[in-house]
């Protein structure tokens, strides 16, 4: 029903930027919440930041605030994650996620993307 596909990716050292895109597709008018989240080996999945296509509700992890930024592009069905002041903590694979309501739970999002990798280096 949605399909999801996640790039921006990489290898930085700390400090530094980068800007994750996921591109969705299908029936998105029933998903309102777009989600990131990311996993590092060994551990659970854990939530990022959350927005609705409609720009009613945003909110982010305490452990990114202040340094990331989610925002979208209505027109390209497309959501954003502006990382800055990147840690190695940080070190992941990110996941982009469409649900019905905006929520920090992951079992709460119907839809996944493939992930993409993103290293911060020391």
């Amino acid at each position: 029903q949605v399909q999801l596909v996640e790039s921006g990716g990489g290898l930085v050292q700390a400090g530094g930027s980068l800007r994750l895109s996921c591109a969705a597709s299908g029936r998105t008018f029933s998903s309102r919440a777009m989600g990131w989240f990311r996993q590092a080996p060994g551990k659970e999945r854990e939530f990022v930041a959350v927005n609705t296509w409609s720009g009613s509700t945003t909110y982010y992890a305490d452990s990114v605030k202040g340094r990331f930024t989610i925002s979208r592009d209505n027109a390209k069905n497309t959501v954003y994650l502006q990382m800055n002041s990147l840690k190695p903590e940080d070190t992941a694979v990110y996941y982009c996620a469409a649900g019905f309501s905006a929520t920090v739970d992951p079992n709460a999002y119907s839809y996944w993307g493939q992930g993409t990798q993103v290293t911060v280096s020391s």
